[in-house]
């Protein structure tokens, strides 16, 4: 046959000859239900063939009593593949759209204080009496918080006037909430732009700046603001995700802050308030030419607030070249607490020092164990769980996220003993520490001062305690003095009282496996495959990934952007 002779579209019968609806059989013609249900005589199954008679799914309503025929969008005669003539890809749109909206409020209604949860604020509310908003005043008080401390009295009244302040003040002081709460008020009724944030807060350490971020966080949902951490270790795009939608406080490390200048995914010129804390930290990790790069990039005339324990090492020439005609808040000395801390110095022979630190690290509570370096850290921890102490490393040569768990394991309670460098001990702001063991003794005063400072936080009290070998005993009674703290040392072996005074107590003795710390540090991990088929990057079987100092080194350089060799000394960008 050849083609000419095939049959042609005009030869089917036309469209107005097919069989009409009103040439159907009608519904009222057609079998019932129980006429359609068919018996097998075989096994007596009956098999229902019928269905119950329901109203067609477009004149069915929707759940919130929309007709379904109102929804249907228009028939439309053009082509699918046009952009923006593709009725049902509009549809979904529009219900995403909305659905977003529904989260948003959701959200919104979540935080927004409401009349049937707020605490009351009584006349003697402390920070009512500061000028703070009614907002900020209720969300401290449903958490308890009613009276400021010292430093947070202090420098409160006069930020919210828009002054330059310059705050001295020991960690665990309450400087979070000093510059955080006048901030804040400033900031409220406002808003951001993208990529622009309205204030910056710049902190030397990546846990230091996520205790911050968590401190003020229900504050800034409260007064309907929004707020991001940015630091080294931590993914990018959230970061620049966060930043292009928009921040009115950020809370950042140096080296972060400057890798996403580089990238162009922030600006600094609408930035109203700057706030350094503890700039002395950061002038001892080598971050003054970040800072000051930063800084200039602000515009001038804008609030400054600056909080150092101390004002050497070059953050004096930070005060005199960025804040104008500052307040100064001083709350104490760049001296030790003797009122609410214990200072021991105990010499120790070198046979007893392991003996008599497990003594120690076994009494009740929190406990600090400080060391030289990351290899002592490591060594130290292994030795107390070898006496049946359980006891985790930090240190620069973690990875992020290891020392996440670790520090949150230590502040759950779970880990009682954190053994640290000095370095990564700058990001520990843990309330209730009871002991800070120096295991290995401070370089000098401000070493003393700031190890000491994990304890006796917040008005508490706390003991520290220093191990010298007996040729060290000069070398420490010169530095307490340097220190402001009066004490001498004394001969300490294992079992003496002077050890049973500053609680200590000898431990159980039964070595503590690598998994049962990993029980403690990640007990909800799943395991991961990662890179060459291992799984979650795990060491060989039988080895903690904690217990080690090779634990992950590169991806903390990797993570810490343009400056990795920070991040492998532990030093935050």
């Amino acid at each position: 046959m050849r083609r000419d002779e095939w049959s042609r579209r005009d030869d089917r019968p036309r469209r107005d000859e097919w069989s009409r609806r009103e040439d159907r059989t009608s519904r009222e013609d057609r079998p019932r239900r129980e006429e359609w249900t068919h018996r097998d005589e075989r096994t007596g199954h009956e098999d229902r063939r019928g269905f119950a008679e329901r109203p067609r799914r477009e004149s069915r309503p929707h759940r919130d009593g929309r007709s379904r025929e109102q929804d249907r969008p228009a028939r439309h005669t053009g082509p699918r593949h046009i952009a923006g003539n593709d009725p049902w890809r509009e549809r979904e749109e529009r219900h995403a759209r909305a659905e977003a909206e529904r989260v948003e409020a959701d959200v919104w209604t979540a935080y927004r204080p409401k009349a049937a949860v707020a605490a009351e604020v009584t006349e003697d509310n402390g920070f009512a009496a500061l000028g703070l908003p009614e907002r900020l005043v209720e969300r401290l008080a449903r958490d308890g918080i009613t009276e400021p401390f010292p430093i947070q009295a202090a420098t409160i009244p006069d930020a919210l006037a828009g002054r330059d302040v310059l705050g001295r003040g020991q960690t665990g002081s309450g400087k979070t909430l000093a510059f955080g709460l006048p901030t804040l008020a400033r900031l409220a009724g406002g808003r951001s732009r993208p990529k622009q944030p309205r204030s910056v807060v710049l902190v030397p350490t990546r846990e230091l700046a996520m205790q911050v971020a968590d401190a003020l966080e229900p504050l800034v949902h409260v007064l309907g603001l929004r707020h991001k951490l940015v630091a080294g270790g931590l993914s990018y795009e959230p970061q620049i995700s966060a930043l292009a939608r928009g921040v009115d406080l950020l809370v950042a490390t140096p080296g972060r802050l400057g890798d996403l200048l580089e990238r162009g995914a922030v600006e600094l010129d609408g930035v109203e308030v700057a706030i350094l804390d503890e700039a002395d930290h950061m002038a001892d990790m080598g971050f003054l030419p970040e800072v000051t790069a930063i800084l200039d990039r602000m515009p001038a005339g804008g609030q400054r607030l600056l909080f150092s324990a101390t004002l050497d090492r070059g953050v004096d020439g930070l005060v005199e070249r960025y804040l104008t005609d500052p307040v100064v808040h001083s709350t104490d000395d760049a001296t030790a607490s003797v009122e609410t801390m214990e200072h021991h110095l105990f010499l120790v022979e070198p046979q007893h020092k392991k003996v008599v630190t497990a003594w120690l690290a076994a009494r009740p509570g929190r406990t600090v164990v400080f060391v030289r370096t990351k290899l002592g850290a490591d060594r130290v921890a292994l030795q107390l769980r070898e006496a049946g102490v359980m006891a985790a490393a930090i240190h620069g040569g973690l990875t992020q996220a290891q020392r996440n768990r670790v520090l949150g394991a230590f502040r759950e309670g779970t880990l009682p003993v954190l053994v640290a460098t000095d370095v990564a001990a700058r990001g520990i702001h843990v309330d209730d520490v009871a002991l800070v063991l120096q295991a290995d003794p401070p370089a000098d005063h401000k070493d003393y001062l700031h190890r000491s400072g994990r304890t006796a936080r917040a008005g508490e009290e706390g003991a520290v305690v220093t191990l010298a070998l007996p040729h060290q005993r000069r070398t420490m009674e010169r530095l307490l003095a340097e220190a402001g703290v009066e004490t001498k040392g004394l001969k300490t072996a294992p079992g003496d009282d002077a050890v049973a005074a500053a609680g200590g107590r000898e431990p159980s003795g039964e070595p503590i496996s690598d998994a049962e710390l990993q029980a403690v540090v990640a007990p909800h991990r799943s395991p991961r495959r990662g890179r060459g088929g291992r799984q979650g990057g795990a060491r060989p079987q039988g080895q903690s990934d904690l217990s080690g100092p090779a634990s992950g080194r590169g991806r903390v350089a990797r993570g810490s952007g343009r400056r990795p060799h920070r991040s492998a000394t532990g030093r935050s960008g």
